[in-house]
Order: structure tokens, then sequence, then C-alpha cells
């Protein structure tokens, strides 16, 4: 029996329950984190599929490269969630929005700024003092990873406005590959040597994403 089916028995409410673990700040942004990885990685899934309807594949794949990043750091928050006993909340993909391939890009870009700059640096700020370890460097991880997000799509910036014809002769005339770490979401587009430079795992947890 987990101390949440423990609690649930006694009538004692979820939000007693994370504060009884010691983690409620902990559990608080890693349920936060939970719901925007999910709802990060259905939102590429998606401009995946409209990149791809309007015959832009090779940014279809990036897409989709981005998306199965963000599911690695949702299945880790998940996890981690589990571990103390606080299952995540159900998530609704239902109302995602899509554009043009044009603005999935600049939202794309606007997004993962915004979460490098602002979001990740506050959230570690929250949980520092609890001191749970897994969970900061999970989160960590996912930050990282969000870093490399941002050089992939570095120069997308200023190609969706004026320059939005040449940034897509750009993508069709080069092919990328892409690999995501499976075990701390690290995108890049040439495996590392020996070990992913984020997570220091084996290049083995790499998984090559094929192209749609």
């Amino acid at each position: 029996m987990t101390i949440a089916t423990l609690f649930a028995i006694c009538g004692i409410s979820p939000a007693l329950a994370a504060a009884e673990t010691g983690y409620t700040e902990t559990i608080s942004v890693l349920q936060s984190l939970y719901r925007n990885e999910v709802l990060a990685r259905h939102r590429y899934l998606a401009f995946a599929d409209a990149a791809l309807h309007e015959g832009h594949r090779n940014i279809a794949h990036m897409f989709s490269a981005l998306a199965d990043s963000e599911d690695v750091h949702a299945r880790n928050f998940k996890r981690i969630l589990l571990s103390l006993d606080s299952p995540p909340a159900d998530v609704s993909v239902a109302n995602i929005h899509t554009g043009s391939t044009q603005e999935n890009l600049k939202y794309a870009t606007d997004v993962e700024l915004a979460e490098i700059d602002r979001e990740y640096p506050a959230y570690i700020r929250r949980i520092s003092p609890e001191a749970h370890e897994e969970s900061i460097r999970y989160i960590r991880y996912a930050w990282s990873a969000e870093r490399q997000h941002r050089e992939l799509i570095r120069d997308i910036q200023s190609g969706t406005g004026m320059f939005f014809g040449m940034l897509l002769e750009h993508f069709r005339k080069n092919t990328q590959r892409y690999f995501v770490n499976q075990n701390c979401g690290a995108t890049v587009t040439e495996l590392p040597g020996k070990q992913c430079p984020i997570c220091h795992s084996s290049i083995d947890t790499y998984r090559e994403i094929p192209r749609p």
C-alpha cells in the first residue's frame, strides 16, 4: 500500500498528503512541468503534421524530434511524481491551436526562449530548499535540453518574418538527422563521442528520430 493510498483511505486531501512528504513545492513544480511537457509534445506533433501537410518535410522532422524530447521529460517527471506518491493530473490536449508553419515556427521559438530564460531558473529556485536531488537533477536535464532546442531553432526568429522564404529553402536543401537521449531528452543532430553531454549516459541511450 502506498502512502497516497493510505491517505485516501483516511480521507486526507492530496494537498495535505503532499505536505506530509516534505516536498510540497517540489511536487507542485513537477506537476506543472509534467503538464507543460505533455502539452508541448502534443503541440509539436501537431506542428509536425501541419508542416508535413504544407510540404515542409524537414521542418516536420525537427518538430518530431522536439516532441520526442518533451515526451522524455514528461515521462521523467511522471516517474518522480509517482515515487513521491503524487500521481500527475490528467492533461487535456483537446484545445491545442496550430497555425501555418510560419506561425508555428515563431510560436515554437518564443516558447522555447521563454522556458529557458525565465521558467526553469524560477522552478529550480522554488524547489532547491527541499533538496529533492532527483527532481533537481532531471529539471536541470530538461533545462539543458531546452537550450539545445534553442540552438536548433535559433535562426527561426528572424526567419519567420520577411526572410521566411529563405528559411524554407534552407530547410529544403539541408536534411538533418535528429537524435534524442531517452534518459534526459538531449536533442542533437550528431551523436556525441562516448556519452551524453547532459546526463553523461552512454550514447546507446540515444534514439534516432525517423523522418516523417
